[in-house]
């Protein structure tokens, strides 16, 4: 049976990368590498049509183009390397109140409901990316583009990071970009490498 795939790039390309044909299967997580500057964050950025870029990208046969930014970007979730927060209190960034599911995930990452109630100023960088992580998987996306989502944690909390993300993954089947320059986090979470080299992504034997 031919598994259906859950994103894929033709000739897909932004900034000075060269065009990009791959295909992530569901429940499938991949790695990206590379130097500082090779352009890992700007293809993430572009398959969220958050910057522009040339070629196609789908998602189980839609193209990006057919739907609103805001639909794409609700399925196909981006997360920084360090969140962003546009309201005073972290309540105000969520859908409330929280399911029971995101109740534990906020749990899992060391949080209670009263976090909700929390000035954004008053958050670690820390804190919030991990409260970024929560919010994230809140809008329950179909594929993660995740641009260093452990960069700011110690090793505790990077490890509980990646934790929730392939527990997301497993009860979701949700396919996952993950930009990462820590090779044991890379073993740990892919199952096939890429890396950027001089503007061509390459894939590398694991």
């Amino acid at each position: 049976m031919t598994v259906q795939t859950q994103l894929k790039l033709v000739d897909f390309s932004c900034h000075n990368l060269k065009p990009i044909n791959l295909q992530v299967k569901p429940g499938e997580t991949v790695s990206i590498s590379g130097k500082s500057g090779a352009g890992k964050s700007l293809l993430l950025r572009a398959i969220a049509d958050l910057i522009p870029h040339q070629g196609q990208c789908f998602f189980n046969g839609q193209e990006m183009n057919m739907l609103e930014p805001h639909q794409w970007r609700r399925q196909v979730a981006y997360l920084a390397s360090e969140s962003l927060w546009w309201f005073d209190s972290i309540g105000e960034h969520f859908n409330l109140p929280l399911n029971k599911q995101m109740t534990a995930y906020l749990e899992s990452m060391g949080f209670s409901l009263d976090t909700l109630n929390w000035n954004v100023m008053r958050c670690s960088t820390g804190e919030r990316q991990r409260l970024g992580v929560i919010r994230v998987l809140a809008n329950e996306p179909h594929i993660l583009l995740l641009d260093e989502p452990t960069a700011n944690l110690d090793s505790g909390n990077s490890l509980q990071v990646e934790k929730l993300f392939l527990q997301y993954q497993k009860q979701t089947q949700c396919s996952i970009i993950w930009v990462a320059h820590n090779q044991q986090q890379i073993q740990r979470v892919a199952q096939r490498q890429f890396e950027i080299r001089q503007s061509e992504l390459i894939e590398v034997q694991a």
